[in-house]
């Protein structure tokens, strides 16, 4: 059975993990963890401008109530990035059941590059419907897909440019 599908992890606790790019993604993870009593979040992939205060005032929320639970990722820019930091903190604090959030066209390359870098965590999968599916854009997730599946991923990462 693929992690994805797996049954709960008896004992585990859980985390959240928002891969940024699109629309409602953060609102949608910051909603699973007000829900989730002593869930984690990470947000990755986060421009390095923005804070938690930011993003919870977006959802409506308060930041102080989330920031014991909430981690912020700002290295991650790309999919396979988003990946290694989900990995790095999923490791860190325990985790290994793992509740995914990004656009529902993204989540089968989300799904990939994390099964990659975290093979012991069950995933899974909370798609958020895009905005407007738009078909240049689904191609392009198509190909990306296709690219991923051949381990092509690590040929178009780039680092994250820091601010002065």
């Amino acid at each position: 059975m693929p992690a994805a599908e797996a049954g709960p992890v008896p004992g585990a606790p859980a985390g959240i993990a928002v891969l940024t790019g699109g629309p409602e993604r953060v609102e949608a993870g910051l909603g699973l963890l007000m829900a989730r009593e002593g869930g984690r979040l990470i947000v990755s992939g986060v421009g390095p401008e923005a804070g938690l205060g930011d993003l919870a005032r977006r959802a409506g929320l308060e930041a102080a109530d989330l920031a014991d639970r909430t981690d912020l990722g700002h290295e991650a820019t790309s999919t396979r990035g988003n990946a290694r930091e989900v990995a790095a903190w999923a490791r860190a604090a325990g985790l290994r059941e793992i509740t995914v959030v990004t656009a529902g066209f993204h989540m089968p390359r989300a799904l990939l590059e994390l099964r990659r870098a975290l093979p012991e965590a069950a995933l899974r999968p909370h798609p958020v419907a895009p905005f407007v599916a738009r078909p240049l854009p689904m191609l392009r997730e198509y190909l990306k897909l296709l690219g991923a599946g051949l381990g092509l991923s690590v040929l178009v990462e780039r680092p994250r440019r820091i601010l002065p």
